[in-house]
This record gives C-alpha cells, sequence and structure tokens, in this order.
C-alpha cells in the first residue's frame, strides 16, 4: 500500500461511515413510515432533505477518493455533507420545540390527520383534502424523545464524523 493510499484511508472511511449513517438514518425514518404507519407532518418531511441531499453528495466524495481525484475534492464535499447535517439538526431543533410547544410552527403543519381515501374515484379530490399530522404532536416518543428528537442527535453525530473528517491532517 502506497503513502498516499494510506493517507486517503481516514478520508475514505469518514466519507463512508456518514453515507451509510444518513441511508439508515432517512432508511428508518423510511421504515417507521411505510412499515410502521407513522404518518410524518410537514416538517418531518423538510427534516429528511439534507439526507436526500447529503446521501448523493458523499456519495461523490467517495467516488472522488476513488478515481484519486485530489483529496481536498472529498474534504470539500464531506464539509458540505457536515453544513447538510448541522442545518438537519437546526431542523429538528426547531420542529423539537414546535411539539413541546416553545415556539409555533409553520402554517403549514395541519392540526389533524386524516383518513386516506379508501375509493379511487375520490383520489383527486381525496388529495386536496388529506393532510398529515399536526406538526405540535409527536407520534411517538422513545426514552423521551420524538422522532425529531433523534434526528438532532444522528444529525450531529453525522456533522461530527463528517467535518472531523474534513478537517483531519492528512
Amino acid at each position: 500500500m502506497s503513502i498516499a493510499a494510506d493517507s486517503r484511508r481516514p478520508l475514505l472511511i469518514h466519507t463512508a461511515l456518514v453515507a451509510i449513517g444518513m441511508a439508515a438514518t432517512v432508511g428508518g425514518a423510511l421504515g417507521f413510515q411505510y412499515i410502521g404507519g407513522y404518518i410524518p407532518c410537514a416538517l418531518c418531511l423538510l427534516q429528511r432533505q439534507p439526507y436526500y441531499y447529503g446521501i448523493p453528495v458523499a456519495i461523490a466524495g467517495l467516488a472522488a477518493i476513488g478515481i484519486k481525484l485530489p483529496t481536498g475534492v472529498a474534504r470539500l464535499l464531506l464539509g458540505i455533507v457536515g453544513i447538510m447535517m448541522l442545518v438537519g439538526a437546526g431542523m429538528g431543533i426547531y420542529h423539537s420545540g414546535v411539539e413541546w410547544g416553545f415556539w409555533p410552527g409553520p402554517a403549514t403543519c395541519s392540526t389533524t390527520a386524516n383518513g386516506l381515501t379508501t375509493n379511487a374515484g375520490n383520489l383527486l379530490s381525496d388529495l386536496n383534502a388529506v393532510h398529515g399530522p399536526s406538526c405540535t404532536e409527536a407520534s411517538l416518543r422513545v426514552l423521551g424523545l420524538s422522532f425529531a428528537g433523534w434526528n438532532v442527535i444522528a444529525s450531529l453525530i453525522l456533522a461530527t464524523i463528517a467535518l472531523r473528517g474534513a478537517l483531519k491532517k492528512a
């Protein structure tokens, strides 16, 4: 193994960990939604966006390492992912504050969850009538934290891994 390959290894590990961690986190959220039946509110859906954008950026970082672009490219991409995860943590903090009543939620959050349509003939009209659950009520709490609270923890862990990898000396 050459010296250049050894210097890329920590960057590769950090980037792979973040990519896998983001995929697992958003995959878990999708599992709770589609397998567990927890319908996400508007803020829950917004909190997924840093993951949806961050995963391809992390994969681009892995590709940059794989095709042996300068390590600065992969570090930049990993730094961008770290910033996206900090944004995700901020979104989770905001949503948690809405759930705990510390501040009001956005007007786009509904107050009740309506049932989904069972009649295909009503599908188009029901698309305008069916809204997700309120952003002010946590649908599940585990160890006292809602999905938004757990997103804060996951986002901060992933941001730490990404930013440490991006700033680590080769």
